[in-house]
């Protein structure tokens, strides 16, 4: 068996893999024949993996993040050796990933926020930036987590439902979401980083393994003021994408998109993960949920001097 059937086999029995690491999320976002991964095995038993996707431009080879996958990284198996000895076998572990990679221009992983330690990879001359994600651990008391919003949200929320008439409706498609989506990315004047095509396949694989939900805004006349799509595995359930119509902004759709997709997660996993992010009105609107403040690593390489000396010169441009 090949590393990859090894790997999609593992994924089927093995529920402490991540979601954005697992087989079929791959196939759906990186594509079958554009990710692999490196193994470790010991006995029967795989106790090491690192997934990866390859993109091949004319001149670099990069491994990187599929579009829509918000970390990867290795996975461990669980081990009850010392402290000690597991920092040592993990050691091991990462040296061997490593030295399983492809030969590659730039290197980029979000780590998973559970796998802490990244020191092999320092030693192996790999960089590290550390990112925040916020994360609601307890989903079970749902009165708990009410009272952790911040006063704004919860009046965003009774006014989405008493002044402004929303329901929140789970029965619509992808094609209504994407429409809010890319109204969000056209009033930012920014370019949308995936295909509605893109986001369709991975929605049909999310279908498909009854691990993603659609929550749209929607008034009395039939006009969506915002929209939140999560996925989900026993886990944990992760903010995958949002939009709102930039002429209904006011009306707290967002906030009462999202209560409503923290209040179904519960009924499916353990805890909610609003994926962060490292802007700061962004960050503000999550924090106010209550969710609890969490780093994460990215982990970088540039072994390609003609590409350090691009990255170096476009980082001065950007500090000007």
């Amino acid at each position: 068996m090949t590393n990859k059937e090894k790997y999609r086999q593992l994924c089927t029995y093995e529920s402490s893999i991540p979601l954005f690491s697992r087989a079929w999320w791959l196939d759906a976002t990186a594509g079958d024949e554009k990710w692999d991964v490196a193994l470790v095995e010991k006995g029967d038993k795989i106790v090491a993996a690192m997934p990866y996707a390859i993109h091949i431009s004319k001149k670099h080879k990069q491994i990187v993040q599929p579009s829509l996958t918000q970390t990867l990284g290795p996975w461990l198996r669980h081990s009850d050796s010392k402290y000690e000895k597991k920092l040592a076998q993990q050691k091991d572990f990462f040296d061997s990933l490593i030295d399983q990679l492809p030969v590659y221009n730039f290197f980029i992983q979000n780590w998973n926020y559970q796998q802490t330690n990244w020191l092999p990879f320092y030693w192996r001359g790999f960089n590290q930036m550390t990112l925040y994600t916020y994360i609601l651990y307890d989903l079970k008391d749902e009165k708990n987590i009410w009272n952790g919003l911040r006063e704004n949200i919860r009046t965003d929320i009774r006014k989405a439902n008493t002044r402004h008439g929303l329901k929140v409706r789970t029965d619509l498609d992808v094609n209504s979401f994407l429409e809010l989506n890319f109204m969000t990315f056209s009033r930012q004047d920014k370019v949308v980083p995936y295909t509605r095509e893109y986001v369709k396949q991975l929605d049909k694989a999310c279908a498909d393994h009854n691990s993603r939900k659609i929550f749209i805004a929607e008034d009395n006349d039939g006009r969506h003021h915002a929209g939140v799509y999560i996925v989900w595995d026993k886990n944990s359930a992760h903010y995958l994408m949002g939009g709102s119509n930039p002429e209904l902004r006011n009306s707290g759709a967002t906030s009462l998109c999202l209560w409503e997709a923290i209040r179904y997660a519960s009924t499916v996993t353990k805890q909610f993960d609003f994926e962060g992010s490292m802007i700061e009105s962004v960050e503000r609107f999550f924090r106010a949920f209550g969710a609890v403040q969490t780093p994460y690593f990215r982990i970088t390489k540039t072994p390609s001097r003609a590409l350090r000396a691009k990255q170096c010169l476009r980082s001065l441009l950007k500090g000007q």
